[in-house]
């Protein structure tokens, strides 16, 4: 699960996913949201990228285009994120 980490402006960063996502942001991607998934849902990591000067936003592992620029993720009834278009 989802552990605090003071370290990064208070935001969570689920333990399991810190090496890839330091190697993503080590490879220039620019990470912006990501969840393991909690053995309920696929794991899912989302990057942004500029395209002719216009911020997108895709989901790196279904490679699913994203059309919100915040919130990406919804909480179900038992408080486990997912990012709809990809379920």
């Amino acid at each position: 699960m989802c552990n605090f980490n003071k370290n990064n402006k208070g935001r969570r960063i689920d333990f399991c996913l810190k090496p890839l996502l330091k190697w993503l942001t080590s490879n220039d991607y620019t990470v912006v949201a990501s969840c393991c998934g909690h053995e309920k849902y696929p794991m899912t990591i989302v990057v942004k990228y500029m395209c002719n000067g216009i911020p997108k936003y895709y989901e790196l592992l279904s490679n699913i285009e994203l059309l919100r620029t915040k919130k990406f993720y919804k909480r179900d009834w038992e408080g486990v994120y997912y990012i709809p278009e990809i379920i």
